[in-house]
């Protein structure tokens, strides 16, 4: 009996981690097993063809929020091309469908529900052996005409019993550069909008398992790990434990953790002062900043204890920080919510990420969402479309300010920009709801923009939107950004900028440029140059010539090097 264990991810890169520990937990007992990876964005004709061509006898597919649709469209499919196939689905997706789902899919032969390793490996053996699985805990099979349901029943205790799937070669270390890994299972939190809400408990792999991994992950030197544990540092000991020996074997590998910032230690913190820049990344969910919605959804979080630690690693400098809020959250307000970026923002994370929450299947708030009032789309990804304090046109507005942080905030290059908008708008928000304002009535979300088409917009609101010595100021440290962030080529610069030298400032600029160029001379370096005016810009004198220079080296990124004349 062969067994095809598939999904379909959002992007080539990703690359599956349920599937290998799924395989690798059912090993002999249920037959021969091979994995089959797609993405959503593949014609479902050849997916279907690839699927079918080993001849499989069971189709199990992991579903999850981005892949519902398709995954159950190729199981209807599937069950019409190849009748007698039997098709299971499993995955947070559909672990808390009922039987409605075996009426609309009549193609489906079992259902499982969470955790897949146990409720997997008895379906699986049973069926090798010709017989139906009674009361398998957390699976739904189809027997003739009825469904036989398991009653609920606890996960694996013991999470060593899964046997490594990077030691079984069932990880690829070749594809895409980023490998999923786990450490734990389980979440010490209950927040209402996530589905670890209803874990209970939080199991560990022990530590010799945990460092067996590493190794591998280390020794193949895999561009980035990203670990899925809901939150890593649960236990501070523990985490120190596994960034320690990170710390003492890794050469290349960066890796992604997700943090409770309000739970670090001063031994933590003290010890996350040594990691190397960009070896360590961690996303850190703030989701709110307003203590009735914090305790609405059940988030035992200190928000003070959490801005101090990331202002302390800030400080450091070392950790790429990516900081969550969720949008639509009971008690929260358009207005709150947009201070609630503000606050964020001023701790200046690499990364601020804002997103409408998600209604998503088993999770307390959608079970809450009639009595609290919440609207939401019935359909994937389940996205709030309103709440009582907070209309459809404000959460559309709102994720029309998320592209404007996104475009310009998060891509690191609009600093000085950012910092002038926010001071003569009032705040970062008023700045970012003026320039989602212009976006959109230009037209400007419906396609992608290039780096320099987005300075360039910028450059078009500000004429539009200011006037005097403010759209002065705006287009200078525009202009400083851009020509800090990309080449500027003279004679096609952006308009913002102010070419106009002097003959005195024209001469002073040629001999600076000849001896930068004597300095790096036989150094392997390509020297390039930009000279602009700026008059407006804040603790420099009201007439200024600042000198870039763009230094490439073969298999290297650029460097820039602003000089005041």
């Amino acid at each position: 009996m062969l067994t095809v264990l598939t999904t379909l991810h959002s992007k080539f890169i990703h690359a599956s981690l349920a599937l290998p520990c799924l395989q690798t937990y059912c090993r002999d007992d249920c037959g021969p097993m091979a994995i089959r990876e797609f993405t959503v964005h593949e014609p479902k004709e050849k997916v279907l063809a690839a699927l079918l061509a080993g001849d499989p006898d069971v189709m199990a597919f992991s579903v999850y929020l981005w892949n519902r649709r398709e995954s159950l469209e190729l199981a209807d499919a599937l069950a019409v091309a190849r009748p007698g196939l039997r098709v299971v689905v499993g995955g947070p997706e559909v672990s808390f469908d009922g039987p409605e789902l075996f009426d609309r899919h009549p193609g489906v032969a079992a259902l499982v529900r969470g955790e897949g390793e146990l409720p997997l490996k008895e379906l699986l053996s049973a069926w090798s052996q010709g017989e139906v699985p009674r009361d398998v805990p957390r699976l739904t099979v189809r027997d003739g005409d009825r469904l036989v349901q398991g009653p609920d029943g606890p996960p694996l205790d013991d999470l060593d019993l899964i046997p490594s799937p990077f030691q079984a070669g069932l990880v690829d270390p070749g594809r895409g550069g980023l490998v999923y890994y786990e450490t734990s299972r389980g979440c010490p939190y209950t927040c209402a909008f996530c589905l670890s809400a209803l874990d209970g408990e939080v199991r560990s792999f022990s530590s010799a398992r945990i460092r067996d991994d590493l190794d591998w992950l280390m020794g193949h030197n895999i561009p980035q790990v990203k670990l899925v544990d809901r939150t890593f540092n649960y236990d501070a000991g523990r985490a120190r434990e596994i960034w320690s020996y990170i710390l003492q074997r890794n050469r290349s590998t960066r890796f992604h953790f997700e943090i409770g910032a309000h739970l670090f230690d001063s031994d933590s913190l003290a010890l996350l002062e040594k990691v190397p820049p960009r070896m360590f990344q961690f996303e850190i969910g703030v989701q709110s900043t307003l203590p009735e919605t914090l305790s609405a959804v059940d988030r035992r979080a200190s928000l003070d204890r959490l801005e101090e630690n990331v202002r302390r690693l800030r400080t450091n400098g070392n950790i790429h920080l990516h900081l969550d809020l969720i949008a639509g959250l009971p008690g929260e307000s358009y207005r709150a919510f947009l201070g609630s970026i503000d606050r964020v923002a001023s701790l200046a994370p690499h990364h601020l990420q804002v997103e409408p929450v998600k209604l998503l299947p088993g999770s307390p708030l959608r079970r809450d969402a009639g009595s609290l009032g919440i609207r939401f789309d019935p359909h994937p990804p389940y996205g709030v479309l309103g709440t009582p304090d907070l209309s459809f046109a404000e959460i559309a507005r709102l994720r029309g300010v998320s592209r404007m942080l996104d475009l310009t905030f998060n891509s690191g290059r609009f600093g000085g920009f950012l910092e002038g908008l926010a001071r003569v708008a009032g705040s970062l928000t008023a700045g970012l709801e003026l320039l989602e304002d212009f976006w959109k009535k230009e037209g400007l979300f419906r396609f992608p923009l290039s780096q320099r088409a987005v300075f360039e917009k910028i450059g078009d609101f500000i004429g539009h939107r200011f006037a005097g010595a403010e759209a002065a100021l705006l287009r200078e440290l525009l202009a400083r950004d851009f020509a800090g962030s990309e080449r500027v080529v003279p004679d096609s610069h952006p308009a913002f900028f102010d070419t106009g030298l002097t003959a005195e400032e024209s001469k002073r600029v040629e001999e600076l440029v000849r001896k930068k160029f004597a300095s790096v001379k036989g150094m392997g370096i390509k020297l390039q140059h930009f000279a602009a005016i700026f008059e407006h810009l804040p603790a420099l004198p009201d007439r200024t010539v600042l000198l870039f220079f763009y230094k490439t080296r073969t298999g290297q990124g650029m460097e820039v090097e602003e000089v005041i004349l």
